[in-house]
């Protein structure tokens, strides 16, 4: 595997973990470079800064703790403001600017944000025009392969990209109206990659170390983003990692190893949000861990139950526990 640059920050390998909503806080992000992201996007915010004081939204911003090089995801319509939110970002300790014209979500793009920016190619390139000139960062860029598949446009935002000073280009292979159904396709994307200069990732449905040395391989992207895949399997990018440099496949994680991870990424979420917020937003991330272990119902059952740190990771080892005794080794 190559390096990976974004402006002038060298990533250790070519493998980022995409920004989730609700999903990439800071204790995922820190569990995924341990396990061999390149780099980790924070969740996405706002453009309007107001908005920041919220809880919810204090949560997001990325301080000097997070690990190098720090990238946060801004989301917006104004150009003006978006150039705003990015220097607050860099205010606070970001390194690299991603904007976010790929999500898909309703709530964004009825306001004309996300995906539905696809649909304005002039206001795509004044924004990109305000953020890479407000700001001495990498400003990097997330899409989708157009609006709907009428209307399909990657390669113009990706020359618009590349004109407006954007350092890296991500493309979701799917269109906005496609949602995330169906299978993502990868043709968009070697179009687009073999269109510019600048380095271009590859994103949707790089599930395993054989679909990411397809995708690659397809595409001729210089790396790969890859998100839903590594939502209770963060050492997914060591499985890649490994499988790219070697040809061979790591060995499936033993329980008592997932049992490791899993304890001390509850752990720093009961850290990070406090008891009661913790337990609660754990409890997402424990189904994504063992929904695929026998009995993984009754587990969810017994742990909507508790609300306390203790009691949380007390039902998971003796889940755990009891699985080795049955013998399961490991996921299905």
């Amino acid at each position: 595997m190559t390096a990976f640059q974004i402006g002038s920050f060298a990533l250790s390998n070519n493998l980022v973990l995409a920004p989730m909503a609700g999903i990439s806080d800071r204790p995922f992000r820190e569990l995924c470079r341990q396990l061999g992201a390149g780099m980790a996007v924070a969740e996405m915010l706002t453009s309007d800064t107001s908005l920041w004081n919220s809880r919810k939204s204090s949560l997001r911003l990325l301080d000097e703790s997070d690990p190098e090089p720090r990238s946060i995801q801004i989301a917006g319509t104004e150009p003006e403001q978006m150039a705003h939110a990015a220097q607050q970002c860099i205010a606070m300790g970001a390194q690299i600017i991603d904007i976010n014209m790929g999500c898909p979500a309703k709530k964004v793009c009825s306001k004309a944000a996300g995906s539905a920016l696809l649909k304005d190619e002039l206001l795509v390139a004044k924004i990109l025009h305000a953020v890479v000139n407000a700001v001495d960062a990498p400003v990097t860029l997330k899409i989708r392969t157009g609006w709907d598949q009428h209307s399909k446009n990657a390669l113009q935002i990706a020359n618009i990209a590349e004109q407006e000073g954007i350092c890296a280009l991500a493309i979701h292979g799917r269109t906005r109206a496609d949602r995330f159904l169906g299978n993502a396709e990868y043709d968009s994307i070697a179009e687009v990659k073999q269109a510019i200069s600048i380095p271009v990732l590859a994103n949707g449905d790089i599930d395993s170390p054989e679909k990411a040395r397809y995708v690659l391989d397809y595409t001729k992207a210089d790396g790969l983003l890859i998100g839903r895949a590594a939502q209770g399997r963060p050492w997914i990018f060591q499985e890649i990692s490994y499988f790219l440099r070697t040809g061979e496949k790591l060995a499936p994680r033993p329980i008592r190893e997932i049992k490791e991870i899993l304890s001390a990424h509850l752990v720093k979420m009961h850290d990070f949000y406090g008891s009661t917020m913790g337990v609660r937003i754990a409890r997402k991330h424990i189904h994504w861990y063992l929904g695929r272990f026998p009995d993984a119902s009754l587990l969810r059952r017994d742990i909507n139950q508790v609300v306390c740190p203790e009691a949380q990771l007390d039902c998971i080892a003796n889940y755990l526990q009891r699985l080795e005794q049955l013998g399961v080794e490991h996921a299905a």
